[in-house]
């Protein structure tokens, strides 16, 4: 009797994992544009740091990332145990902001004179150039800094997933939150680390005596500003792609409209989707930088007038 109790009990914990192993694929494939965002923005973050405090830095935020993750998840399942709905609002803020986040980035590239200043980005500049600045502290700021991006992106992810293990059992939803988190954060982290010291890695084998090792030394360290760009744009275009993704899909007309028009396309309706959810978040993200700019050029006039 014990001994077919004990198989019921494995057979019941080989189906939960199994359950979870396929919404965990599920959550990481929904998350997946986010995640490029995510090492995109990551490995930007670092870019302005001395080389010999790089890995420091990038440890320093990976840890603030494991602490927001140990906030979120428990939160996240909690909102959704009491009132799931709020899952479904936080996910469309999510998705505004990354539509807001790409327009103004793009706007930043083509359009520079249509928004304000990057002060963040001249002050690291300054900083780097400055030999009097207090590099330490500014450091800390730094690392401040990326620790409050990476809790907004990593709110996205964690309610993306959940979303996609809507239905399960709260033992399911919390392995396949937990699961995600930990391998995201280490996989994010791990990539950065990689992506900012490829440079680095090609100087120390130019050096070396060998032709093979210095071609190759010479193709990482060339091929390292080029990957940053194009981990730069896919991150830009993911940030359309997943956050006009959320809102199509959460607002009726806009989720019919787009599946009329992607089903003519036949064969690469698919595609066209993903095109369609593009455009229309740039277009919403465009209006909300608008909306920002104007707000912030009001204010300014009016602290001036006040002046």
């Amino acid at each position: 009797m014990a001994g077919a109790s004990l198989l019921t009990l494995l057979d019941d914990i080989s189906v939960i994992l199994d359950d979870v192993s396929v919404m965990t694929k599920v959550a990481a494939k929904k998350t997946a544009g986010v995640l490029g965002d995510d090492l995109a923005l990551n490995a930007e973050q670092v870019s302005g740091v001395k080389a010999n405090r790089e890995l420091p830095v990038i440890w320093a935020v990976a840890k603030g990332s494991f602490i927001n993750k140990l906030i979120l998840v428990p939160a996240a399942l909690l909102i959704s145990a009491i009132y799931p709905p709020l899952v479904t609002f936080l996910l469309m803020c999510g998705g505004l902001f990354l539509v807001y986040e790409g327009a103004e980035k793009v706007i930043h590239r083509f359009w520079p004179h249509a928004l304000p200043h990057d002060e963040e980005h001249e002050a690291r500049l300054a900083a780097n150039a400055d030999e009097t600045v207090d590099l330490v502290a500014f450091e800390k700021q730094k690392i401040k800094g990326a620790i409050r991006t990476d809790f907004i992106l990593s709110a996205e992810i964690i309610v993306i997933a959940l979303g996609s293990a809507a239905g399960a059992t709260l033992l399911q939803q919390s392995l396949v939150l937990s699961i995600l988190a930990v391998a995201i954060t280490i996989g994010i982290y791990g990539l950065v680390a990689g992506i900012v010291k490829i440079d680095d890695a090609g100087l120390h084998l130019m050096e070396q005596e060998g032709a093979f090792k210095q071609k190759l030394g010479k193709i990482m360290f060339a091929a390292a500003p080029k990957l940053m760009k194009f981990l730069s744009i896919a991150g830009t275009l993911a940030m359309f792609l997943v956050g006009g993704g959320i809102l199509v899909h959460g607002i009726d007309f806009l989720h019919h409209g787009v599946e009329d028009l992607a089903h003519l396309t036949g064969i690469f309706e698919s595609v066209t989707t993903a095109l369609l959810n593009g455009v229309i978040g740039f277009i919403i993200g465009a209006i909300i930088v608008a909306i920002f700019t104007i707000i912030g050029k009001i204010r300014g006039g009016d602290k001036s007038a006040a002046h």
